[in-house]
């Protein structure tokens, strides 16, 4: 007797080292020999020990933190991003058999793509549709996935605070490129006036068509003033003549 319990009593601790125990949002996937066998669970199960190895994987939905992103937008803007994504393991034997570490793509591939997607639009469509390009990112993302067994369950939200944050840059921007226009708009009258004195000091006559061009446009405004402007050459000649007289006098 005591040699059956010397016997039996290995089998029995040798065999419940082979009953496994999976909640409800857990599976195991199974390699029998390293070759994919079954997918067990939930509940308890029996696998065979030193033969059987399981590879747990939970099938609930979870969530990609994607970390503040700096990217350019299409309208050559500078912004930094963030997103939430959402996504499940809906076939178990795919996540572990088509990709090393699936938690790790998925982040890759929704980082990836929020800043090919975001250069890709400029920031006004970027902050007014949002959903739109909520939308693209999944549908991109979960081509990717689908190989790997999972699904991406809602599109990628981006904060609220970070949209405000986006549009208060955008504002500054808008901003700066609009000093820069003008800026560059004084700069090209000032020397498109420099140019312009220049052939006027070259050629005077040029001067007295632009006082007769200036009173055509005075008359046709049905003002009830109009200045009369004197020609440079009679001023020329009265100082002139009074200088002549001076130096008479002296």
């Amino acid at each position: 007797m005591e040699g059956i319990l010397t016997i039996l009593v290995p089998l029995l601790i040798f065999a419940a080292t082979g009953l496994k125990i999976d909640r409800e949002y857990e599976r195991g996937v199974i390699f029998r020999l390293g070759r994919m066998n079954s997918i067990k669970g939930p509940g308890l199960y029996w696998t065979i020990p030193l033969v059987d190895q399981k590879a747990k994987i939970d099938i609930r939905t979870k969530t990609v933190d994607i970390q503040s992103q700096e990217t350019i937008t299409a309208d050559s803007v500078t912004v930094r991003v963030n997103a939430v994504l959402y996504y499940r393991v809906l076939d178990p034997e795919k996540a572990i058999n088509r990709i090393e570490n699936y938690e790790y793509g998925v982040y890759q591939a929704s980082m990836t793509t929020l800043r090919n997607v975001v250069g890709q639009n400029i920031l006004d469509d970027i902050l007014r549709n949002r959903d739109k390009i909520n939308h693209q990112i999944q549908e991109i993302v979960d081509e990717i996935t689908d190989p790997w067994g999972i699904v991406i369950e809602r599109d990628v939200e981006i904060p609220q605070s970070m949209q405000r944050a986006m549009a208060q840059e955008a504002e500054a921007i808008r901003e700066k490129r609009s000093r820069l226009i003008k800026a560059s708009a004084e700069k090209e009258a000032s020397l498109m006036l420099s140019e312009a004195s220049k052939q006027i000091s070259e050629n005077p006559i040029a001067l007295e068509l632009r006082r007769l061009q200036t009173l055509t446009e005075i008359g046709a405004e049905n003002n009830t003033t109009t200045v009369m402007l004197i020609p440079t050459e009679l001023i020329t000649l009265t100082k002139q003549m009074v200088n002549k007289f001076h130096q008479e006098s002296m």
